[in-house]
Parts: structure tokens; C-alpha cells; sequence
């Protein structure tokens, strides 16, 4: 009885919670950033120090603001509720209990194009 309830119910409960897995999306960034330099997109932030080169999630992961990033205090800021991110994305302060994304970056060198691909 218990087993043919479960196989009626299985499809039912299947359907309802299928999602569709979103398809990544290539972001390129049309220059090469020097040690040091940050560049600021609607969805990420990418930073270039000691030669490596970064990017993590501008989506607050409190409440999904858009964070800011301070240069002066080299931190990324949720001007809703003051939580606190590293550039590396690590959570130090506020109401958000999780780090921030990461998102792999690909440099790309080519004859006249240089930059590189986030991929998000």
C-alpha cells in the first residue's frame, strides 16, 4: 500500500519542485587590469593584485543588494544593512551569514584584444 501511494505521489512531488538550471553567461572585459586596479560591473567586481586576478558576486548575500566597494577601505559594503565583505569575498561583519560567489576569470590574449571572460 505504502509503495504504490509513493509511486503515485513521486511524479507529482517531481514536477513541483523541477527547476530548470540557468545557462552560464560570458561577461568579457575589454582591457587587461594592472596590479592592484579593481573593475566595477553591474554583476561583479573583479580584482588584480599580485599577479592573480578574481571576481566575486556584487549580490549581497543577506539580502540581495547590490554592494558597493570602498577603495578607501579596500571592502565591499551592502548600503542596506552594513554588511562587510574582503575583496576575496570572505564575510567579516554585519547581518549576512554567508560568503560572497566567486566567479572564474579566463584571460584572454590575443593580437589586439586582450582582457579577460567572466563567467557568471
Amino acid at each position: 500500500m505504502m509503495a504504490a501511494t509513493a509511486a503515485l505521489v513521486y511524479p507529482f512531488f517531481k514536477y513541483l519542485f523541477f527547476h530548470v538550471p540557468r545557462k552560464p553567461r560570458h561577461i568579457k572585459v575589454d582591457k587587461l587590469l594592472n596590479d592592484g586596479e579593481v573593475f566595477i560591473d553591474h554583476d561583479f567586481i573583479m580584482f588584480s593584485m599580485k599577479k592573480n586576478v578574481w571576481a566575486v558576486s556584487r549580490k549581497c548575500t543577506h539580502l540581495g543588494c547590490r554592494l558597493n566597494y570602498s577603495e578607501k577601505d579596500h571592502l565591499l559594503i551592502c548600503p542596506c544593512h552594513q554588511s562587510r565583505f574582503s575583496p576575496e569575498g570572505k564575510r567579516l561583519a554585519g547581518p549576512a551569514r554567508k560568503d560572497l560567489a566567486g566567479f572564474p576569470v579566463e584571460k584572454i590574449v590575443e593580437t589586439g584584444k586582450s582582457g579577460y571572460i567572466v563567467t557568471i
